[in-house]
């Protein structure tokens, strides 16, 4: 009888299997996590926190805010030292040309102040 009962609780035991990871891991970890077969990246970044960009790329929202607001800066920058250069037409910024050199440095410098101004 003591036999019997021993072959009955082996046979009921019941295999455990691997847990599976929310966690997504590797190059295409925001992009799963955007799909939703994970809840977060290893950065800790969730569905609602990102976003494509105008590539298709998936992006973390907040880093994609800082980098349009750093860009819009130099942009404005640029801009502000073609008007001070009367430049018109092409000019490679930082370019082999004289215009160029003087048009990063003055870029460069208009940029420096407005983020001193801001910060």
């Amino acid at each position: 009888m003591a036999l019997a009962s021993q072959k009955t609780t082996k046979s009921t035991r019941v295999m455990k299997g691997k847990r599976i990871s929310k966690i997504a891991r590797g190059r295409l970890a925001k992009a799963m996590v955007m799909r939703g077969k994970f809840e977060k990246t290893t950065g800790g970044l969730r569905a609602e926190s990102l976003m494509r960009n105008k590539h298709g790329k998936v992006v973390s929202k907040k880093k994609s805010a800082a980098n349009t607001r750093k860009s819009k800066h130099w942009i404005d920058s640029v801009l502000s030292a073609r008007r001070q250069l009367n430049l018109d037409g092409f000019v490679a910024v930082n370019g082999k040309s004289a215009q160029g050199k003087a048009l990063y440095l003055q870029a460069k410098a208009a940029y420096k102040e407005k983020r001193h101004g801001n910060a």
